[in-house]
C-alpha cells in the first residue's frame, strides 16, 4: 500500500520543511551559505571569513548543510589533509535566496534602528 504524503506546508507544525528552513535561515547557516556563494573554502578560511563563529558551531553547521544537500565536502588525501567546502546546485539556489534577505537587512538597517528607538521611547 502506497503512503500518501501531504504537500509540504511550512505552516503545519510537523512539516519537515520547517527544519530545512531553520537550517538555511539560522545565523550561521545564512553566513556559511553566503560565504560559499563567492567560492570554495577550506574550514579554517571559512572560519576566518565568518567572524565570531566557533569551531564547534561551524562544524555543526557544515555537517547539517551537507546532510541537507546544500554543501559538498571534498576531502583530498594529501599531506597535510585538505578539505574544501562548496555549494551544490541546491545550495547555490538557497544561498542566493537568503543572501538577498541578508543584503536587504543591511540596506534597511537604519530604518529598523529608528523604528526600535521610536518603539522604545513610546514604552513606559
Amino acid at each position: 500500500m502506497a503512503v500518501i504524503q501531504q504537500k509540504p506546508d511550512v505552516n503545519r507544525p510537523m512539516c519537515p520543511s520547517r527544519l530545512v528552513l531553520e537550517h538555511v535561515t539560522s545565523r550561521w547557516g545564512v553566513l556559511v551559505l553566503a560565504a560559499l556563494l563567492e567560492r570554495s573554502y577550506r574550514f579554517s578560511e571559512l572560519r576566518r571569513e565568518i567572524g565570531g563563529v566557533s569551531e564547534k558551531m561551524l562544524t555543526q553547521t557544515l555537517r547539517t548543510l551537507e546532510r541537507d544537500g546544500f554543501v559538498a565536502r571534498d576531502a583530498r588525501p594529501v599531506i597535510p589533509p585538505r578539505v574544501d567546502y562548496t555549494l551544490t546546485a541546491l545550495g547555490r539556489e538557497a544561498a542566493e535566496q537568503v543572501w538577498g534577505l541578508a543584503r536587504w537587512t543591511e540596506r534597511r538597517l537604519d530604518e529598523v534602528l529608528t523604528a526600535r528607538e521610536t518603539y522604545d521611547e513610546a514604552r513606559p
